[in-house]
């Protein structure tokens, strides 16, 4: 921290003139440099970057500026029907060859292989392997077939009509008819309102096929598309392949005007009260919506502008996070921002909320206050000095890792400047540009702006929640009402001091006994005085990150079952009691700008800490760490604010379908189980709940450090390491004591069951099918688990979406685990109309008896072990991969070498061993469970 402090102060020393001359606000930002960017003669926009992570990996995309706002009367749906259609046959890749294709080369349908259709533009995604000429070919084949050779065959598309309306279904529910009532007032008088996406049911099951084909001809062009290639690759060749593939193709000779819709400006202020029976929270939304179009981020000033925006965004939501964090809460959760709406063309100011189901008002009130407060009274220096600390540290990590970032990252940017011209200047113009403007901008700038969002016209106010006997539906004037705050009585925001350590305890420093390495997978283990394990690797994954988890043995289960009912729900309280003294909002304030996190934890049978920071900001890490172990607050009144809003997050969940079949189909399998206290809290489980207990256990799971093992990973040096680990971590209390993860033989129910629960209004099923139990655990096994839940999910896909039209999705997954018990769990899972879900979960017990019996088709597993190999080259190179590597090692006792032998593991598995695990665990006791909806009487 002292770095960028040391940086922005030394700016601040020069006189603002001095910078205010050097700064030329009208030039121009710079395109980067290490993007090359051209349109080809047809009007087609390219954008290439040689990026080298992941290595031998190239993310592609094709965008195409064209969505639902575009569709005819007869065609609403079909921009998003032809995105569906792109996956479904193309002239090099007929039927389903291309995902077949994709499947053997690693790539994953719908996990890596995917698109988007919004309003205004439909979006691509291809990420494929780099490392031979003909996979990159064909990874250009594909995205040319998109763009202009897809076989809309009528066979083909009326095949997909079942697959799209599954899609349709999935987003049937309370949300879509609220927001079916409030979109009219919302976006008054603009095309938006009537061209949602995913379109009208009737148009989807009747339309014709020249509907969809003319869609495709009319905005499927050159000069509406830009493909965009980053990666592993060089950049001179992927631009001839660009020119070869895509040069060619012609704009229509009468094309249609690409119309930019407008979202008309009104005087009045439209107010919109939803309510459904099956809404599952309360919400408040006041949008301000600009009177002209956005303006462009063109030069320097703008830029500032843009950096002013985000300043004041920050200023406001800190002070609604220390609302929602004070010991009277008014909300779950608030925050305010300026950007955009549904419409491209179209900005505006909004404030959201989340609140008790009778409280929409006082929470629709302090949002109004807190702008008001803002308006009259402004910010102060000091605030204004820690978001442009906190705006700076962030933009610091990203410049520091910018040789570090993944590629995906920069696709998003080019795409924008594309689609809505927004600047691509580069991290290294951004950082050194950055550092120049901060200092510049006065609270009087960020004051300014709340002046043009909050006004009496263009403004619209949405309140949805559940509908539900007893509670009364706010009205129209209600809310009018609320929006008017006396001026006279608002008081300034007064900023309380920054505390100035994180730690009011003396810390009292051990030393490093031992030094252990292990040179095969780089890690390096310290034991210190009071007998806590210390081990790290250092890596070059990325520059300014370090990751961090503490874990032990043991967990809730050594709680006994009247403990843990008392318990449970407060666990997640006991930090946002703060620690050292200082509460959660102290805490926030002193670590603005410092990159630093910690979390502790108590699961069944582990408890721990994870964290991450930056390298120049880990000793708050260590610190934070030392506090969660030896300074933990007690505050029932910090209670009481988080059950407040917990209870008003989970109050109305269980009225929406799928999370009512969860909490009844879980109670029904637990109902042997003692300790099992509902997927989601009552009014009755908070009554139970015991923070002073919830506390105690918390010390006991905390009183010995040296239960614990600390893993690090990241940009860590031998020297900070062993510093800070022998002042803040040997000088934690420990003792001899030593525990293990305890199981305590409760299962749920096994045999051939069948639970169906019944809920909601609309014409949706959701179908589970599990199998688990006991099991003696080994990594072979667990491979094979694995494996099979790939290659079903294959199957599943063919048959169940692709050959029956009766899904969208569906999935497969297995697994093992070694504590507190061995065990394997296998889950089938798909979303489904009502009339089709006995059918269909038919059909899926089929494919799998059918592995069963015959074992998995060859070209399948060998499609697993591409898609697992590509995914761990990938992820190895992640110091995430690599912390859970060691914390699994630790849980389970195996040795993190074993991570060495990953790929001849995974190369290792045959069709018979996935055959034979199926066989061995997946042959009896399954429990089926079923959402289908509410009987009519």
């Amino acid at each position: 921290m002292k770095k960028i402090n040391n940086l922005v102060f030394g700016i601040m020393l020069f006189p603002l003139a001095v910078f205010a001359q050097q700064m030329d606000y009208s030039k121009a930002i710079p395109f980067d440099p290490s993007v090359k960017t051209g349109k080809l003669e047809n009007g087609l926009t390219y954008y290439i970057k040689k990026n080298a992570k992941p290595e031998n990996k190239v993310d592609l995309r094709l965008v195409v500026n064209a969505g639902s706002i575009l569709e005819a009367d007869d065609q609403q749906g079909l921009a998003h029907f032809m995105e569906h259609m792109c996956f479904n046959g193309t002239k090099r890749f007929p039927k389903n060859q291309l995902v077949d294709y994709l499947q053997s080369i690693g790539v994953k349908f719908g996990q890596h292989l995917n698109a988007y259709t919004s309003f205004d533009e439909t979006v691509y995604f291809l990420p494929i392997p780099s490392d031979s000429p003909e996979k990159l070919e064909k990874g250009f084949q594909i995205i040319e077939d998109w763009a202009f050779n897809t076989v809309l065959t009528p066979e083909e598309i009326d095949k997909e009509r079942g697959v799209v309306l599954e899609e349709y279904r999935l987003g049937l529910g309370a949300g879509k008819r609220m927001q079916g009532r409030y979109i009219s007032k919302m976006m008054h008088d603009s095309h938006y309102a009537e061209r949602l996406p995913i379109g009208q049911k009737e148009v989807l099951e009747k339309f014709k096929h020249q509907s969809l084909i003319n869609f495709y001809k009319d905005w499927y062009r050159p000069n509406l598309m830009s493909v965009i290639v980053v990666g592993d690759i060089d950049v001179a060749e992927m631009e001839q392949k660009i020119i070869s593939h895509f040069s060619s193709y012609k704009n229509p000779a009468k094309e249609k005007p690409r119309k930019i819709y407008a979202v008309p400006n009104h005087k009045e202020t439209f107010v919109a009260v939803e309510s459904d029976k099956e809404a599952s929270s309360a919400q408040v939304q006041l949008l301000y919506k600009d009177y002209g179009a956005p303006k462009p981020v063109v030069n320097i000033g703008d830029f500032k502008n843009y950096i002013v925006e985000g300043l004041f965004s920050t200023l406001l939501n800190t002070r609604l996070d220390e609302l929602t964090n004070s010991a009277t809460p008014p909300f779950t959760y608030g925050y305010s921002y300026y950007g955009g709406t549904f419409a491209r063309n179209k900005k505006g100011y909004q404030s959201v909320a989340m609140s008790q189901e009778d409280k929409q008002l006082s929470a629709l009130r302090v949002l109004v206050t807190e702008n008001e407060r803002a308006k009259k009274f402004g910010f102060t220096q000091g605030e204004l000095d820690r978001a442009k600390s906190e705006f700076v540290a962030s933009i610091e990590k990203a410049y520091n890792d910018r040789d570090k970032t993944n590629s995906v990252n920069f696709v998003g940017e080019y795409q924008a400047n594309f689609l809505e011209k927004e600047p691509v200047p580069g991290i290294e113009w951004t950082y050194q540009t950055l550092k120049q403007i901060m200092p510049l901008i006065t609270v009087q700038d960020v004051n300014g702006l709340i002046k043009d969002y909050v006004k009496e016209d263009n403004r619209v106010i949405i309140l949805t929640g559940p509908e539900k006997a007893g509670l009364k539906k706010v009205t129209e004037q209600e809310v009018l009402a609320a929006m008017k705050v006396n001026a006279d009585e608002l008081k300034p925001y007064e900023d309380v001091a920054v505390a100035s350590s994180l730690l009011r305890n003396e810390v009292k420093p051990g030393t490093i006994v031992s030094r252990e390495s292990n040179p095969k997978i780089g890690t390096k283990t310290l034991v210190l005085s009071n007998g806590v394990k210390v081990t790290y690797k250092n890596t070059d994954f990325k520059n300014d990150e370090v990751l961090f988890e503490a874990v032990s043995l043991g967990g809730s289960n050594l709680y006994s079952n009247a403990d843990m009912k008392k318990v449970q729900f407060a666990n997640g309280a006991l930090a946002e009691a703060g620690f050292s003294g200082l509460k959660l909002n102290d805490i926030n304030k002193f670590m603005t700008g410092k990159i630093a996190r910690v979390n502790p934890y108590i699961g069944s049978s582990t408890e721990g800490l994870r964290g991450n920071a930056t390298p120049k900001d880990l000793e708050y890490l260590f610190q934070m760490t030392y506090a969660y172990f030896t300074d933990l607050n007690l505050d029932p009144e910090a209670f009481e604010a988080f059950k407040q809003k917990q209870s008003s997050f989970f109050k109305n969940m269980a009225s929406q379908p799928q999370n009512f079949f969860q909490q009844e189909f879980y109670t029904y399998l637990n109902k042997e189980n003692p300790r099992f206290n509902g997927v989601m809290p009552t009014d009755k489980s908070w009554d139970d709940t015991d923070y002073k207990l919830a506390y105690n256990k918390y010390k006991e799971r905390f009183a010995n450090a040296a239960d614990f093992e600390f893993f690090f990973v990241g940009n860590v040096d031998d020297a900070t390491i062993e510093a800070y680990a022998a002042k803040y971590l040997a000088s934690l209390p420990t003792s001899d004591k030593k525990e293990k993860a305890v199981d305590l033989g409760y299962r749920m129910l096994k045999g051939d069951l069948k639970k169906v629960v019944n809920k909601g209004t609309d014409p949706k099923s959701n179908v589970t099918i599990m199998y688990y139990g006991d099991a003696k655990y080994s990594a072979k096994d667990a491979m094979s688990m694995q494996a099979l839940g790939e290659v079903l999910t294959i199957k599943l896909i063919e048959q169940l979406r692709e050959n029956e039209s009766g899904v969208y999705g569906v999935s497969a997954r297995g697994s093992m685990n070694k504590i507190p018990n061995g065990s394997y769990n296998f889950t089938i899972g798909f979303p489904c109309g009502p009339d089709n879900a006995e059918k269909l979960t038919a059909s899926a017990l089929k494919e799998l008896q059918n592995i069963i019996d015959n074992g998995p088709d060859e070209k399948d597993v060998a499609k697993f072990k591409e898609g697992e190999l590509a995914d761990f080259r990938k992820d190895s190179k992640e110091n995430r991969y690599w912390l859970s590597n060691l914390t699994r090692s630790f849980t389970n006792g195996n040795s993190p070498e074993d991570v060495l032998k990953f790929e001849e593991m995974v190369n290792a598995v045959t069709a018979k061993d996935i055959q034979n695990i199926a066989k061995q665990y997946l042959t009896k006791d399954k429990v089926i469970g079923m959402l289908m909806p509410e009987i009519k009487s």
